[in-house]
C-alpha cells in the first residue's frame, strides 16, 4: 500500500474543511479552517525576505533544526528521508488570511526541480490585493517575473475577479487576485467562500 504523501495528506484536510459544511459528521471534528500553508524553500532569508517586502507578512517565530541521525523520526513525522533536516523553519503572519510556514531541508533524495500548476503536487498560493494594477506594476518594479494579465473575468462564476500570477525568485508561484465588487457566484450561493475581511 503507498504511503500518503504530506502534500496529499494536506489536500485531504482542505478538502475535508471545504465539504465540513455540509458532511460534519463524516470528515474530520471540528475542523475551524486553515492555520497556515507550508512551502519548502531553497534559502530561508530568501523566503522571509520575498513574503515580508513583496507581500508585506510579518515574521512571527523560528525554530528548529530537527533531525535525527540513526532512527526514523523524519520520516515517522512527515514522511521524508529519514536523514533529512530540517534546518529552520520560519512561521510568517500575512495579513487577513492564513500564516504561511517556510522550511529550509537538506536530504540525500531532494527535489531541488519546482513542480509546473499542471504537474501532479503542483501548487500556488493567491494572496488577495485591493488594486491588482498597482500590484503587478509594482511586482514588475521589484523585478519580479510577471505572466500575463491583470486577467479580468467577465463570465461564469467566478466574474468580477481579476488575477496575475508572479513567479517567486525560486521558481514557486503566487497569484495576485482582486474582486472588489464581488463574484457572480455569490447572488445565488447557498455556500460562499472565505475572503478578507469577512
Amino acid at each position: 500500500m503507498k504511503k500518503l504523501t504530506m502534500a496529499a495528506a494536506c489536500a485531504a484536510l482542505i478538502l475535508c474543511a471545504a465539504s465540513a459544511g455540509a458532511a460534519q459528521d463524516k470528515g474530520i471534528p471540528g475542523v475551524r479552517g486553515i492555520d497556515h500553508i507550508g512551502f519548502t524553500v531553497p534559502d530561508i532569508e530568501q523566503g522571509i525576505t520575498f513574503f515580508r517586502d513583496v507581500l508585506g507578512c510579518e515574521e512571527a517565530m523560528r525554530f528548529g533544526p530537527f533531525s535525527d541521525d540513526k532512527g526514523s523520526f523524519m520520516e515517522d513525522l512527515v514522511d521524508v528521508h529519514p536523514r533529512a533536516i530540517i534546518k529552520q523553519i520560519a512561521m510568517m503572519r500575512c495579513g487577513q488570511g492564513s500564516n504561511i510556514e517556510l522550511f529550509q531541508y537538506s536530504a540525500p533524495d531532494q527535489n531541488t526541480k519546482m513542480p509546473h500548476n499542471s504537474d501532479y503536487g503542483g501548487f500556488h498560493i493567491a494572496f488577495y490585493v485591493e488594486d491588482i494594477n498597482a500590484a503587478v506594476e509594482k511586482a514588475k518594479a521589484l523585478g519580479l517575473k510577471t505572466f500575463m494579465g491583470p486577467l479580468k473575468l467577465e463570465e461564469g462564476p467566478a466574474a468580477g475577479e481579476s488575477i496575475n500570477y508572479v513567479l517567486t525568485p525560486w521558481g514557486a508561484y503566487v497569484e495576485l487576485i482582486s474582486y472588489p465588487d464581488g463574484m457572480a457566484y455569490e447572488k445565488d450561493a447557498k455556500t460562499r467562500l472565505w475572503a478578507p475581511g469577512e
